[in-house]
């Protein structure tokens, strides 16, 4: 376990919280204002130098949050935990602490794991292991198709009945088009909200590759990925969300053609959502002239006008969410020879730090269009914003995250809490730091360590 775990006695929980010091910004905006909580875990005051002992919490503890924003928890909708099956690489455990240490509050966990999330039972195992061990509120996606083979569909009424509110074969895309379309009808009946979430990827066109197909594949000698092996699935499931009325989630866009598809759906007012990931906004597939299987990622590593389009879709609102897609993998298994090494980074400890420094700073978006993307905006994707990514406001869960904007550190993926370090950015200096997080009230994180 990593340095960053503290004692759980250095926390007091038992007569509220008072965050002092910080300016809060939400949906309604931003303002310097000291957040009050409720023993029982609710937003009980919010306003400037607030008198604790006047709302009944004249022991709460304080949070120290001077130079910080304190601001509704970041919520992550594509998340590997990785059990059942690679817990080597991964635990819900472990991986909710590098989630609560990340600032986030509620993750998404994807379905490839081993056995598929594909049943009640696995779900259930899923969410029982939050419960028990997490630093943060754990969800859980289920997969489309049985063991994500594309050829049956799993029981979603079953699965949604459980609090399942996202489907997706994440890691594959739905080949089959006409089960794609079956399965956008039955979840349009289904008597919960569901959405399906989509890996856009025609595996015809990207069969054999390991990077994304353009000069620097060509240059190295490693058969690559064409753009158009995203933005071919993208267009069909837009067909097929406007001939079914359901919504469609994309999942890491990489390519500018598949942004402006999302785009032009967006304009005609279907009903689709898309998310971009930290390293498609960061990284260019020349990352991978050193053949360091750290950049291997599927989608993969694009062109530096992809990140640009990438960029701009987030800036324009046709990007809805940043999402990690934190892929942990074990050394003996990622170090491998660069056609052979699984793909996947980590990212839920750099993800706050990354849009600070790439996308606020350089004036891209402001940071509360940033926290929109992370917060509320993949809360309300994920079927949760009656609970997570709220205004803070008296009668709100507590669910925060305070981070200090201007706090400049270096990457080291040593002081991780994850059990893998498969990180791009080692060494990287970054600005943002979470200082704490609360999850019904009570820190996850103080004092930039995690509290078990």
């Amino acid at each position: 376990m990593s340095d960053a775990t503290a004692r759980k006695d250095d926390v007091n929980e038992s007569a509220g919280w008072i965050i002092v010091g910080g300016t809060v910004i939400d949906r309604t905006g931003e303002r310097r204002a000291d957040v009050a909580i409720e023993p029982g875990g609710t937003v009980a005051a919010v306003g400037a130098d607030l008198d604790p002992g006047a709302l009944g919490l004249a022991d709460a503890a304080r949070l120290d949050a001077s130079g910080c924003i304190v601001a509704p928890g970041l919520v992550d909708i594509h998340t590997h935990l990785r059990e059942p099956g690679r817990e080597e690489a991964e635990t819900v455990e472990t991986g909710s602490r590098a989630a609560a240490l990340g600032g986030y509050t509620a993750v998404v966990a994807m379905p490839n794991t081993e056995p598929t999330i594909d049943s009640v039972a696995i779900v259930r195992q899923v969410l029982d292991a939050g419960v028990a061990a997490g630093l943060c509120d754990v969800r859980t996606s289920a997969a489309i198709t049985i063991d994500r083979a594309g050829t049956t569909l799993t029981p979603m009424a079953e699965l949604a009945g459980l609090g399942v509110r996202i489907f997706t074969d994440d890691g594959c895309g739905v080949q089959d088009d006409r089960l794609m379309r079956r399965a956008l009808e039955y979840a349009s009946g289904l008597p919960v909200s569901v959405v399906l979430a989509q890996h856009c990827e025609v595996e015809a066109l990207s069969e054999g590759g390991h990077m994304h197909e353009g000069e620097w594949s060509s240059r190295l000698g490693i058969p690559g990925i064409p753009a158009e092996a995203e933005e071919l699935m993208v267009f069909r499931d837009i067909a097929l969300s406007r001939r079914t009325g359901m919504r469609v989630h994309f999942q890491h866009l990489s390519t500018a053609g598949a942004v402006e598809l999302v785009r032009r759906a967006k304009a005609d007012g279907l009903p689709v959502t898309a998310e971009a990931t930290p390293h498609h906004f960061t990284l260019t597939h020349a990352e991978v002239a050193s053949y360091d299987p750290v950049f291997k990622v599927n989608p993969p590593l694009r062109t530096a006008e992809d990140v640009a389009a990438v960029k701009a879709g987030l800036a324009d609102g046709t990007i809805d969410a940043i999402a990690t897609d934190h892929a942990p993998h074990t050394a003996d298994v990622k170090e491998a020879p660069f056609d052979v090494a699984p793909c996947g980074m980590l990212g839920l400890e750099t993800a706050l730090a990354l849009g600070i420094t790439e996308l606020v700073e350089p004036g891209v978006l402001t940071m509360r269009e940033l926290l929109a993307l992370m917060s509320w905006n993949p809360a309300a994707i994920a079927g949760i914003a009656d609970v997570h990514g709220r205004d803070i406001a008296p009668g709100a869960p507590a669910h925060l995250v305070v981070f200090d904007p201007a706090a400049e550190w270096t990457v080291d993926p040593s002081k991780f809490a994850s059990k893998s370090d498969n990180t791009p950015y080692r060494g990287r200096v970054v600005r943002g730091k979470v200082r704490h997080t609360l999850l019904c009230g009570v820190p996850m994180v103080k004092d930039e360590r995690a509290c078990r």
